[in-house]
């Protein structure tokens, strides 16, 4: 009977050093997003190319937001300086150069000191509209063809 006592307490230890190895492990700080793909939709040339992707830090450790990247010069990142405290929220902007006509499908890589996804990939796509065209108007002259020597 002691054996078995004895047994029973040996396992009742290890199991508690278990669980606290496990609570141990979850003790750090998490990224949380929103959202990771932003639709511009149709945009017009040189409109506004700005979004936000709101975070929290669902852990109970600070955050720490690294230089994130962008997949080409035309996409511009800011994201948060200081470190953010468990439960806070904060943005990282995201600015599109819409310059340049057609179909944007573009990545910015977020890494950070996050336990479990600690790089993250946020999206933009939508598309440019094409510049438009501007046309010189046309004056009526005393002609009528729109020229100002008569071809008669």
């Amino acid at each position: 009977m002691k054996k078995v006592l004895y047994l029973l307490g040996i396992m009742l230890l290890m199991a508690g050093a278990a669980k606290a190895q496990d609570t141990q492990a979850e003790n750090g700080p998490e990224i949380k997003f929103e959202k990771v793909v932003h639709d511009y939709g149709d945009i017009p040339f040189n409109g506004n190319g700005e979004c936000e992707f709101r975070f929290t830090n669902t852990g109970n450790e600070p955050l720490l937001i690294q230089k994130p990247k962008s997949s080409c010069g035309c996409t511009i990142p800011s994201w948060p300086q200081e470190p953010v405290l468990p439960g806070e929220s904060e943005v990282i902007k995201v600015t599109y150069r819409t310059n340049r006509s057609g179909i944007i499908n573009k990545t910015v890589t977020v890494t950070s000191n996050a336990l479990k996804n600690s790089t993250v990939v946020l999206r933009i796509k939508g598309r440019v509209l094409d510049q438009p065209t501007e046309a010189l108007p046309e004056k009526a002259n005393s002609f009528g063809n729109g020229s100002p020597v008569n071809n008669n």
